[in-house]
């Protein structure tokens, strides 16, 4: 039983550990153009470090592991940590997002590793689009990844989608019936203010309550899934004539009061929103190897200071001064 509850009653289960911040895209509702500023190797927590601290943090509940970016399949390796992982006692399950353009080559010794979920980014079915989006060539790339994984039994496969007004928005019937014919879920999720270049914006934004509208439009309506996991971000909608479509409205509708997520970035910090400007620093216990409980202090630390929500919409709200890529999707 988990003793990683917040003052808000907020049990912990979820923990997002970045591995990289290094990325072969440049998504406009994450990088710069130009990114080319990247932590050095040697500040990125090790495999071990991470493995110790799963092991410190999963007997108390804080069990379902993500690996993100960056892209995470960058990292070399990365079929061992999941090895490792999945092995720590505790551990529930291990799952992945990645932008997929590398997932075919390394999918089977990451399921043979024990890899179990894995979300794929996929904003467009158009080449074209895909380069306004990413500033990259390769959505073909992202396609064989998602069928690679469409192809594995054993696999639990989801696909992100993040709409711009102004970019993909004539996109998202088309990326609806490509999951729905792959019997794929498909997640919407709402561009929040954690671009590198500062410029979100509302009028960029696509609202989750415009797409519901849409898609309603097309398919002749939606009907509430049944809630499996009231600690999911997502709330899911079955289309009529099959397939399951989930929208992340972090901006209008937040899910704050389920939140069951801490965060590691790949350099080592502790974070309890993906929005918070505090950070609580693990590495140097880590690589010290102090006493576990001194490391859980900082746990709890962390935890003791979690909001009751993010503040998107406060008139004082600040975006933290990390990106999305350097903290972890």
């Amino acid at each position: 039983m988990s003793d990683l509850i917040d003052r808000f009653g907020r049990r912990h289960r979820s923990l997002r550990i970045s591995v990289t911040d290094v990325c072969n895209i440049r998504c406009q509702y994450c990088m710069p153009e130009h990114a080319d500023r990247f932590l050095p190797r040697d500040e990125h927590l090790r495999y071990d470090e991470i493995t110790r601290f799963v092991g410190i943090v999963a007997p108390l509940g804080l069990n379902r592991l993500r690996l993100t970016g960056g892209e995470p399949l960058l990292r070399p390796g990365l079929d061992q940590l999941v090895a490792k992982l999945s092995t720590t006692e505790g551990v529930a399950d291990v799952a992945l997002t990645t932008n997929g353009m590398l997932l075919a080559d390394q999918l089977p010794a990451l399921v043979d590793a024990g890899l179990r979920r894995v979300n794929i980014s996929l904003d467009t079915l158009s080449e074209q689009t895909f380069r306004a989006m990413s500033r990259r060539e390769g959505l073909d790339r992202v396609l064989d990844g998602i069928a690679a994984a469409a192809d594995t039994p054993s696999l639990t496969v989801r696909l992100n989608s993040l709409v711009l007004r102004d970019v993909n928005l004539d996109d998202v019937i088309a990326l609806v019936e490509f999951a729905a014919g792959r019997d794929i879920t498909l997640r919407f999720i709402e561009f929040m203010p954690l671009d590198a270049n500062r410029r979100w914006s509302e009028s960029r934004m696509v609202r989750g309550d415009e797409i519901r509208e849409i898609l309603a439009d097309r398919f002749g309506g939606l009907e509430p899934a049944e809630v499996t996991d009231p600690s999911q971000p997502a709330t899911d909608y079955l289309l009529p004539g099959g397939g399951r479509v989930g929208f992340i409205d972090t901006v209008t509708r937040p899910f704050c009061d389920a939140c069951d997520r801490l965060r590691l970035t790949s350099d080592g910090k502790l974070r309890n929103c993906l929005f918070g400007q505090q950070e609580w620093d693990v590495r140097e216990m880590l690589r010290a190897r102090v006493d576990p409980e001194r490391v859980l202090v900082q746990v709890r630390d962390c935890l003791a200071a979690k909001h009751a929500a993010h503040g998107i919409a406060a008139a004082d709200f600040r975006p933290p001064q990390r990106a999305m890529y350097q903290i972890g999707g």
